[in-house]
């Protein structure tokens, strides 16, 4: 009974880590296509979601949502590219890990200004739901950028 068990076990492992890498990849590709709203953001994060990035931090889903699609609009396209996926699985929490190269195209206004490309990692913590794996928790981390950074304009009333 006890080598089942321990089968058993090993096999949710391995269902948990192939789940929360897909998570990883979808939330990507959500970000490359632009597919960011609220309702989408519902299948990657809990709603008392933070994030944490080099633009901001933001708590709740609505505010990670308008982050989120407020950094994407400085761009005309992305190609997020992620690797290296460490996941550490302990009941119905999770921690992750994984390397990134991000390239962010600059709109067509800027002239021939060079892509602004980001290598670094995003880290986080991951929960068990009703409805699958979430993130309550990102965090981008760059190491090394190249390129021309984002024009950064205040927020209104500044």
């Amino acid at each position: 009974m006890d080598g089942q068990r321990t089968h058993d076990e090993r096999l949710q492992r391995l269902l948990d880590r192939a789940e929360i890498v897909e998570l990883i990849d979808r939330w990507f590709l959500c970000l490359d296509l632009r597919d960011v709203g609220e309702k989408r953001a519902r299948f990657f994060f809990t709603e008392d979601a933070r994030s944490e990035t080099p633009l901001g931090d933001h708590d709740g889903l609505a505010d990670l949502v308008e982050g989120t699609r407020v950094a994407l609009g400085r761009f005309d396209r992305t190609q997020h590219v992620g690797a290296n996926h460490v996941v550490d699985v302990d009941g119905d929490h999770a921690a992750v890990r994984w390397n990134a190269v991000m390239t962010h195209v600059h709109p067509a206004s800027r002239g021939a200004a060079q892509p602004f490309v980001v290598g670094g990692y995003w880290e986080g913590d991951a929960v068990r739901t009703p409805d699958g794996w979430r993130f309550r928790r990102i965090a981008v981390h760059p190491v090394w950028t190249t390129g021309e950074p984002p024009v950064l304009t205040p927020p209104p009333g500044d």
